[in-house]
């Protein structure tokens, strides 16, 4: 990482303010789309004061009633939801996808101008790290927010949609950053009492390029001068109950990776099959044997998912080809039962090909590990969130999800925790939602504020107690 920010074309710029006097970022652009026309004003303690995203009163928030003194933490962050709802609205209207993401850095770099963060840009990819350090020395912990956007085309309908064509923030990553950006302010007009550090982790890439990793390497860990002691990340679900936080011990989302298999047979004419090596009824058989090496050799209370999405052969109906392909995704919980499976892959395509004279070729290559969360930084979440949302809003995953997140990698590294942000917006039951990566899914900006404030409290929460954590 380089101590230097970069303007939308790539070239260094002037070094980033580091005033602690709190100064707003300037005006949110503004007009048809929805978000406000004028500037943000902010109050000596940072919190927003005139316009509200969408004209009018807030909404009234559908997030639980706080039922101990962290409600303050929750009004402060409702106090910051203009402004970040407004950042979140200029985020949506400009993705950009994979590790390059100049104007989002941008972005980002004025929103955190003016709080005092030591900030840092990444050299590979378009991160920023941002480190508040508090009065008092202690621990140190890691927020992250992912960045990129993905190749969906939008149809939301929404006033301020995506301007880039063909691409949208259809995994809320928007909202991650918004929320990470009002969390930075929160804890920075509380520095005076901070007992330790607060990285926040502003990461690029995270829809299958390995983004974290990248950070990893580029120092992400020990951005505050010494290696941080624990780590936290939301991510929102239009899914899950609006305001709830969800998370488990253990494994939370699965580890994931794409398998590739080339059957090789002997082309001919279609109507004499006899006289071929057909590819393709082998290519069939592979199928139905992966599913069945999965559902006969993974234990019923270790979960794994084996989808073939891919399956191609020839160029007319007349030819038997040469060849057949197969291609998919292997989900697993288990190092051991990755390791296996990849290994049956193989197996079952070289087996079924040889029982029918052809041959196959398999490819397994590696993506994001099981993310798995730590028992003590999870009782940690729990306790601070329901402090500062109230028990009602913090529930226990029942189940691992078999989706995959590359904070994996941050949590291989350091005790850490992610969590499931509910964000099912208004009106709509959360198993009707349409859900992450659709072109039509939306969220209940409501709990922007909310995610603010879970953010803020357990950086708050691990700081007080010293960086101790029992499970």
């Amino acid at each position: 990482m380089t101590p230097t920010s970069r303007a939308a074309d790539g070239t260094p710029e002037e070094p980033v303010r580091r005033a602690a006097d709190g100064a707003p970022y300037g005006p949110v652009p503004g007009g048809a789309d929805g978000a406000p026309d004028e500037s943000i004003r902010r109050a000596a303690d940072g919190a927003p004061h005139g316009s509200v995203p969408s004209g009018g009163d807030p909404a009234p928030s559908r997030t639980a009633a706080p039922a101990s003194a962290g409600a303050e933490l929750l009004d402060a962050a409702r106090r910051l939801a203009p402004e970040a709802i407004a950042l979140r609205r200029a985020l949506h209207r400009g993705p950009e996808t994979a590790l390059d993401l100049p104007a989002t850095q941008r972005l980002i770099l004025d929103a955190l101008d003016g709080l005092g963060l030591d900030i840092r840009t990444g050299r590979a990819l378009s991160s920023v790290t941002a480190t508040l350090t508090g009065a008092a020395d202690g621990p140190t912990i890691l927020l992250r927010a992912d960045m990129d956007a993905l190749p969906v085309t939008e149809d939301t309908g929404l006033p301020f949609a995506s301007r880039g064509p063909g691409l949208m923030h259809a995994c809320g990553h928007d909202v991650h950053m918004a929320m990470l950006v009002g969390a930075a302010r929160l804890l920075a007009g509380r520095r005076a009492t901070l007992p330790g550090r607060v990285v926040f982790m502003f990461q690029p890439g995270e829809e299958g390029h390995h983004g974290a990793r990248l950070m990893i390497e580029e120092g992400v860990l020990e951005a505050s001068g010494s290696r941080a002691d624990a780590a936290f990340a939301l991510h929102v679900n239009p899914n899950m109950p609006a305001g709830e936080v969800l998370l488990r011990p253990g494994p939370q989302l699965a580890a994931s990776d794409r398998f590739r298999v080339v059957v090789r047979g002997r082309g001919g004419h279609a109507s004499a099959p006899h006289t071929t090596c057909d590819p393709v009824p082998v290519a069939c058989e592979i199928v139905l044997a992966l599913q069945s090496a999965v559902t006969r050799g993974v234990a019923a209370d270790d979960s794994a998912v084996l989808s073939v999405t891919r399956l191609r052969a020839g160029t007319a109906t007349g030819v038997i080809p040469d060849t057949a392909e197969l291609a998919g995704t292997l989900r697993t919980l288990t190092e051991p039962t990755r390791r296996r499976l990849h290994e049956a892959i193989a197996r079952v395509a070289h087996g079924v090909a040889a029982a029918h004279g052809a041959t196959a070729e398999a490819t397994v290559v590696t993506g994001y590990p099981v993310s798995v969360n730590d028992p003590g930084m999870t009782a940690l979440v729990r306790r601070a969130a329901a402090d500062a949302l109230g028990a009602g809003a913090v529930r226990v995953l029942p189940a691992p999800q078999m989706t995959a997140e590359d904070f994996s990698y941050v949590l291989r590294a350091v005790p850490g925790a992610m969590a499931f942000l509910g964000a099912c917006p208004p009106g709509v039951a959360p198993h009707e939602a349409p859900s992450l990566h659709s072109p039509r899914m939306t969220v209940d900006e409501d709990v922007i504020a909310t995610g603010i404030a879970c953010e803020a409290a357990v950086a708050l929460a691990f700081l007080a107690g010293r960086g101790r954590l029992d499970g």
